[in-house]
């Protein structure tokens, strides 16, 4: 081979390199718009500036919930860390697990998080499936169950909202998970939380702080109209 002919060849694998690692940029590019409703800012989730100030809440810290008739609510604590973690929504043979989370105020978490999430889960051994919902790509997982607790599968559903400077996540399981008509009535459940950021700065993706309560024992259902 000549030099002319060594140096095209060169220029040739140069040019499939440079193709190739642009294109695995583009596989591992993440989307960083917000995924939210269009409606989001009046029909939920809420921003706490979003909502009158009279309108009542069970205020639990970084997120209100919003009493209703049949839900029963669940704080979720860290032992170690002696701190909630979480809150659980029971209603309707369903249950709704929310956290927020400190997010950047012009990009949005939610389509980094589900990424994450397939990869943990797929390597956990769970049955990962993206799909179009209400508030936008939501996950569906199945999970093995062991023999012990009665073999089968678990589903889930995992749930995002991104937005200002916060992003909320869900977790529906039981009925919800998997049947259309509960799944809509704790979506609308999920509507009705209000976040409150807050205007101390936080490292993206930071817990917001969560309290249990006056009056009511960490780990326990709070008192009033949310948790009769």
């Amino acid at each position: 081979m000549n030099e002319d002919a060594t140096n095209e060849a060169a220029e040739s694998a140069e040019a499939t390199t440079t193709e190739a690692d642009a294109a695995a940029e583009a596989v591992d590019a993440v989307d960083t718009s917000k995924s939210a409703p269009e409606d989001r800012a009046t029909a939920g989730p809420f921003d706490f500036s979003e909502v009158p100030a009279m309108r009542p809440y069970v205020d639990l810290g970084g997120i209100k919930i919003a009493p209703r008739e049949g839900l029963q609510m669940r704080l979720e604590v860290d032992e170690r860390a002696k701190r909630v973690v979480a809150v659980s929504l029971e209603y309707a043979e369903s249950l709704l697990q929310v956290q927020a989370f400190s997010a950047p105020k012009s990009s949005g978490m939610w389509h980094q998080i589900r990424r994450d999430l397939t990869t943990q889960l797929a390597a956990q051994g769970a049955e990962v499936v993206e799909e179009d919902g209400a508030l936008g790509a939501e996950l569906l997982t199945a999970t093995q169950v062991p023999a012990e607790q009665g073999g089968g599968t678990r589903a889930a559903r995992f749930i995002g909202v991104d937005g200002p400077r916060w992003i909320l996540r869900g977790i529906l399981m039981g009925k919800a998970a998997v049947d259309a008509a509960a799944r809509e009535e704790l979506i609308e459940l999920f509507r009705e939380i209000v976040v409150v950021r807050g205007d101390l700065p936080m490292p993206p993706g930071d817990l917001l702080p969560l309290k249990v309560p006056a009056g009511v024992q960490p780990g326990a259902q709070p008192t009033g109209p949310a948790g009769e």
